[in-house]
Order: structure tokens, then C-alpha cells, then sequence
């Protein structure tokens, strides 16, 4: 919960987010810029990039009788909302897991859609059909598909097996651990070797999976990964070889 609270304060805070530099990084030869909120973007195309949203998982656990705070949606798009303004996209583009079951875009409360319609104006916006939400969406602007080719690169929801050249992915939610000031700090990351990236969850009541993690092997060269950690107050790029465990 307090992780929550800090990325909600610092996306309502846009002049301390500004304070804040974001990370230089190339996929497959394409720049990209690891933003502190969890988002990529490629400014040479004008593209916005984000992972597991996650919408509406309050409501979908609610569904199956088990109740949550119903914050989760308007938290995240609070967040999206300050990402999308600090960088002004031509094209947003959705890795997947947008909602988090197959009916949360059908039962999206209005004043959420209406979120989204004013973000989506005067823009390109492409949903990533995920694990969750196979089916794409209903009433939302954009378009859905399993996986988009663009500006070099290919996007899709869960990455490919063995390495992969210009690969952008979600599904894996990375994290890492590094030892700070005699205590272990675990935060979600961005991972890339400069041929692959997989992206941190965007969702605010999403987990992780540590890059150690059996599901991590063999998609990097573990040589030339970086983890792009998620701060409080910056983003921390830690070698692979430097991370805890």
C-alpha cells in the first residue's frame, strides 16, 4: 500500500516528478527512456508504452466474492494520466493484462471510460490482447491485437522463449532486489539486455517476479542485463550481476 501511495503522490505532483530524471536505454538499436511512473517511451516515433494495468481488479475479485478496495482503476489511471501528459504521445500503446478478467472493459463504470476517451483524443492507442483479457476491449478508442510490429520492434503481452532481437513484453512483471544501507529493497523493474525489454506492471495493485525467477531463464543474457529499479526518489540501474540473489 505504500508503494501505491508514493507513485500516486508523485503523479499528482508533477513539478517533484519533473525533479525526477528518467533513464537513457536503446532496445535492438531504438531509443527508449525508462520513465520513474513504470512507463517506456520511444521519443523518436512519439510512442508511450505500458504494461499490466490491470483494471477493474477490484471489481473482478469482488465478482468471484472477495472484496477489495475498489481504488485500484482510478489509481492507475491517475498515474497513466501523468505519464501521458509529461510526454504528450502521438501512440499509446497497452502490453496486455489492460484488464484484469475478460468482462472488466464491458463493466468499465463510466466516469473511467470517460478517463480514457480524454486521454486516448487526438492520439493512436493500441491494445495488446493479454492472458486476462484475451478478448480486447468493448466501447474503449484504439484498436486491439495479439501483437503490433512498429518503429523496429515488436510488441506483444508475453515474451517468447530464448532470445529475441527488438522484443517490448509485459506478463513477467519484473522486479529485483538490491542491498541498500544494511537492508534488502525489493521494487518492480524494467529489464533489458539492449536486444529485449520486459516492462514493470503498471497496475497499483500489482505483484513482481524476481528476475531470478525459473520463468526468467534463459530470455536475457544475463551478462549484459540491467535492472532499471522503480525508487522512491529515482530510478536505480543495477547489473544483473549486482542484484540480490
Amino acid at each position: 500500500m505504500t508503494r501505491v501511495m508514493n507513485r500516486l503522490a508523485l503523479a499528482r505532483d508533477m513539478a517533484r516528478l519533473a525533479a525526477i530524471p528518467s533513464v537513457e536505454t536503446a532496445v535492438h538499436g531504438v531509443a527508449a527512456v525508462c520513465d520513474p511512473l513504470g512507463a517506456l517511451y520511444l521519443p523518436d516515433a512519439g510512442i508511450l508504452v505500458v504494461s499490466d494495468l490491470h483494471l477493474e481488479k477490484g471489481a473482478a475479485f469482488a465478482r468471484r466474492g472477495m472484496m477489495l478496495p475498489p481504488y485500484d482503476t482510478l489509481a492507475t489511471l491517475t498515474v497513466l494520466a501523468a505519464v501521458i501528459s509529461r510526454y504528450d504521445p502521438k501512440v499509446v500503446i497497452s502490453l496486455g493484462d489492460n484488464f484484469h478478467d475478460r468482462v472488466g472493459s464491458e463493466h468499465l463504470p463510466d466516469a473511467f471510460r470517460t478517463l480514457i476517451v480524454e486521454m486516448a483524443r487526438s492520439r493512436e492507442w493500441i491494445w495488446i490482447n493479454g492472458n486476462h483479457d484475451p478478448d480486447g476491449t468493448v466501447d474503449l478508442p484504439g484498436a486491439c491485437s495479439d501483437e503490433l510490429h512498429y518503429a523496429g520492434l515488436i510488441f506483444r503481452h508475453e515474451p517468447r522463449e530464448g532470445l529475441q532481437q527488438g522484443e517490448i513484453a509485459g506478463h513477467l512483471h519484473p522486479a529485483a532486489t538490491v542491498r541498500r544501507r544494511e537492508k534488502s529493497v525489493r521494487r518492480p523493474c524494467f529489464a533489458t539486455d539492449g536486444a529485449r525489454l520486459l516492462m514493470p506492471a503498471f497496475g497499483v495493485m500489482s505483484g513482481g517476479l524476481d528476475l531470478g525467477h525459473k520463468a526468467m531463464k534463459g530470455l536475457f543474457d544475463n551478462a549484459l542485463l540491467i535492472a532499471h529499479l522503480l525508487g522512491r526518489d529515482r530510478i536505480y540501474s543495477v547489473r544483473y550481476g549486482n542484484l540480490r540473489g
